[in-house]
């Protein structure tokens, strides 16, 4: 197989910079010494994403990184809601990654059952519905919020990390999984420490969907661009929205 230098964007969906930062050192972590990673923030959205209505407004800052970067090869969507996941693959004609997608995808290959820590309560159902689009509802045991905001879970790591252990045990104790899912983004960078305390596989998204990303570009494949996930038809887009009319 030959050997490339490949490019992948990690887009970070909320606007907040240090977030991004955590993001791409995760991604980078990962991927091989060859790899290009580079972390995008939105120019336009919210701080943070909790909530349906967040998402939405999160997914025209996150297409517009999409549609302006040429030069990757394949994109990582660094939310867990996976928010403008379809619309992104349209707009991208290049792989797009999702991190709620790879994390649950990947832990059902590492066990029969896995559990999600996430954030807040009001995002439990949000996963619960990835899981069934995901067609894997039956090996997601449960779906736990340890009820940190978003933008909280980098105030404190020490605390962050005792908060999502301590739930992670509970979860493992309730539903009988045999690996973790870590539901945010900004948990990146902890399921090294989480593994090795739990002793079972704990998943971060970005992590997971950046090398699943990297493992697409070096086997060489491409997204399908027929049917439902061909490039957008142009047409006229009027107001704020109007520089995404070019298809």
């Amino acid at each position: 197989m030959r050997q490339v230098t490949i490019r992948i964007s990690v887009v970070n969906p909320n606007t907040t910079q240090s977030m991004t930062t955590l993001i791409e050192a995760e991604a980078r972590r990962v991927a091989a010494p060859d790899t290009v990673v580079t972390g995008r923030t939105p120019a336009m959205g919210p701080a943070s994403i909790e909530s349906h209505y967040d998402e939405a407004l999160a997914v025209p800052g996150l297409l517009q990184v999409v549609r302006e970067d040429t030069e990757a090869d394949a994109f990582v969507l660094a939310c867990f809601g996976d928010p403008g996941l379809d619309a992104a693959r349209e707009a991208a004609s290049r792989p797009v990654i999702g991190i709620a997608e790879a994390a649950m995808k990947t832990a059902s290959l590492l066990g029969r059952s896995f559990s999600v820590v996430t954030t807040l309560s009001r995002t439990v159902g949000r996963a619960w519905d990835l899981a069934r689009v995901y067609g894997l509802e039956r090996q997601c045991a449960g779906v736990h919020a340890c009820d940190i905001p978003v933008l909280e879970l980098e105030e404190d790591r020490d605390r962050t990390y005792a908060v999502i252990l301590s739930f992670a045990k509970t979860a493992m104790a309730q539903d009988g999984s045999d690996a973790v899912v870590l539901g945010c983004a900004g948990m990146a960078g902890l399921p090294e420490l989480l593994t090795a305390e739990l002793g079972v596989p704990v998943v971060d998204g970005v992590a997971a969907a950046t090398v699943m990303a990297e493992g697409i570009v070096r086997l060489g494949l491409q997204p399908s661009t027929h049917g439902e996930l061909a490039p957008p038809p142009p047409k006229a887009y009027t107001g704020i929205l109007a520089g995404f009319g070019r298809g």
